[in-house]
């Protein structure tokens, strides 16, 4: 079971650290999941406690755009968590997502950025920092990262 595991885990990394294929496919798609994971996990792992609310939220937002079952999520997650702990930039990620994300596709990216952040009631200097750094990497414009942001805060009954 565990190195079944280890063997999924490395061939999503293997995957993430591929070159983009010329026609997308299984391989392309997991490696826009981590990608995608890996952003929303550092936004979790951005304050020193992890409160389930965030996780949760992480779980929604993976499960609302990728369709995956519980089973992959766990896998996606635990995969997410190692890979945002040993990365040093976005851009690996920012990158992937930019070259296969609509401009609404990223949008909703730092909209459940936001979520996660808002999950505990609160966000910290350094979630909101992360947020903006890959909304510049994502080239969301800051009328759509403000507009992202407030749909989340209403979303987590913060406003309205």
């Amino acid at each position: 079971m565990l190195r079944t595991l280890k063997e999924f885990f490395d061939q999503l990394a293997r995957q993430l650290d591929a070159p983009a294929a010329g026609s997308p496919g299984p391989a392309a798609d997991h490696a826009l999941e981590l990608a995608t994971a890996v952003l929303l996990v550092d936004v979790m792992r951005a304050e020193p406690t992890m409160g389930e609310a965030e996780r949760d939220a992480v779980l929604l937002a993976l499960r609302r755009k990728f369709h995956l079952t519980d089973d992959e999520l766990a896998r996606l997650l635990d995969l997410a968590h190692e890979t945002a702990r040993t990365s040093n930039d976005y851009y690996q990620f920012t990158n992937r997502l930019n070259e296969r994300f609509t401009q609404a596709q990223k949008i909703q990216v730092i909209e459940a950025m936001w979520e996660v952040a808002y999950a505990d009631g609160t966000v910290s200097a350094l979630e909101n920092h992360i947020i903006s750094k890959v909304a510049g990497l994502l080239h969301v414009t800051h009328g759509e990262y403000i507009a992202a942001k407030l749909r989340a805060q209403e979303n987590a009954g913060l406003r309205g």
